[in-house]
Order: C-alpha cells, then structure tokens, then sequence
C-alpha cells in the first residue's frame, strides 16, 4: 500500500528520518563525549572541546543536506510582528527560568561544561564564537524539528505531516514536552522550556515561531554564560 501523501509511517525514512537524524547525530556525540571509559576519555581538553564545536558543525551539515524536506520551514510564512514580539518575549522568560532552576532538585550534576579559556585565564573568542553559533542557530531548529515538528505530531498520528500542530492533543503536548525535559540535567526548567515551545507551536501553527523563541533563549543564556563564566550551563 503507497503511503499518504506528505506522510510516512516508517521512522526509518523519508519525512521521520528527516527530522530524527540530525538529532540522532547530536545525541550520538553527547553520548561519546560523556562515556568516562569512552575512546574521548585519551583526548586533551582542547581536543575534546574542539570535537564539541564540530559537534554543532556536523549537525548543521545534516541540516543542509536534508533542508528540501522541511517543508514546515521553507513552505512557511514569515512570523507576523506580533508573532517575533512573542516568540522572543517567551524566550527571554525560558532564559529567566534557565538560570534560576539551576541546582537542588530542580536540575542534575550537569559536570564543568565547557570553557572556551585559554591556559591564560582569557576567552578564546574563535571558541566563543563557534560555541555560541552552535547553541544560538543550530541547536534550536535542530530540536525544534524533532521535538515540536516530529514527535508532537507523531504521536497523535504516524503520518505526522498531515497533522495540524494547532489541534495536536493535550496527550502529546505533555509526553513531547516530558521527553524534552529529560533531555536536560537542568529538567525543570526544560520541562517548563519544552511547554512554552511546544505553547507556541501550537498556538501558530508555525515551527518558526518556537525556533526564533529557542534561539532567544539560547543566545541569551549563551551571552549570560560567557558574562559571567557559569560554564556549568555550556
């Protein structure tokens, strides 16, 4: 039997594989990158720091590559006015809670994070840059694609491109935005992050808006970090 057009039960390929692989990849590094015993465990803090970088790059190559089936992205309508002042009025309320839930039993041991320093004490600011880049551009369509796009929709129906975001179920807000938050040592506040974009999603019906609300988010608490040099939060 052909699949429906726009739709894809088969998680392997097409529109899901789309939307997993590029956050299958980040989670693969993060994988290698905190094994104690791993084959990372003979690297140089340098070595280690620049395969963070190349992290986000490798991910961001996927992205490219796979860009032409994004059709919530480039099928979109640009946000309205209101829609950017929302989007970067909640992200900037995520950031807010970010660093407030920090520590006890809102958030796990997250380790020293990264540090882009020099031996001398200063910040390398091609490190800075290429972190920041990452965390500011990347990452926020990277999981905006598989948590939002993808996996709020795929549970209320596998051929999930049929399913309007604004009618996604009560049931797959709260399971999507849980999974979001295990995703992070600091949960609360993710699950309260997850909430919020997958609100915005669901009130607009467009994946820009959560992806411009994260990028907020991210930036700021990027900038705040290289501010006060909290790298726990990197």
């Amino acid at each position: 039997m052909a699949a429906a057009p726009g739709g894809d039960s088969n998680v392997a390929s097409g529109p899901a594989f789309a939307r997993i692989a590029p956050f299958a990849l980040f989670m693969a590094f993060v994988a290698v990158l905190s094994w104690p015993e791993g084959p990372t465990s003979r690297l140089t803090e340098a070595d280690v720091r620049w395969l963070v970088i190349f992290r986000g790059v490798a991910v961001a190559a996927v992205l490219g590559i796979l860009w032409r089936h994004y059709v919530e992205l480039h099928d979109a309508r640009a946000p309205s006015g209101p829609q950017w002042l929302l989007a970067i009025g909640v992200g900037a309320v995520v950031f807010g809670l970010w660093i407030t839930f920090d520590d006890g039993w809102a958030a796990f041991d997250a380790g020293p994070g990264f540090s882009p320093l020099r031996a001398d004490g200063s910040i390398d600011p091609m490190l800075a840059f290429l972190r920041l880049a990452g965390m500011a551009l990347v990452v926020p369509v990277m999981e905006e694609l598989f948590w939002r796009s993808f996996l709020l929709r795929w549970i209320d129906r596998r051929e999930f491109l049929q399913v309007d975001p604004r009618r996604a179920s009560l049931m797959a807000f709260a399971i999507s935005s849980a999974l979001f938050a295990s995703e992070h040592s600091q949960w609360f506040a993710g699950l309260l992050a997850g909430m919020a974009y997958g609100w915005l999603y669901m009130r607009t019906g467009n994946l820009w808006v959560p992806i411009v609300s994260h990028a907020t988010t991210n930036a700021l608490l990027g900038s705040w970090i290289l501010a006060t040099r909290n790298w726990q939060f990197w």
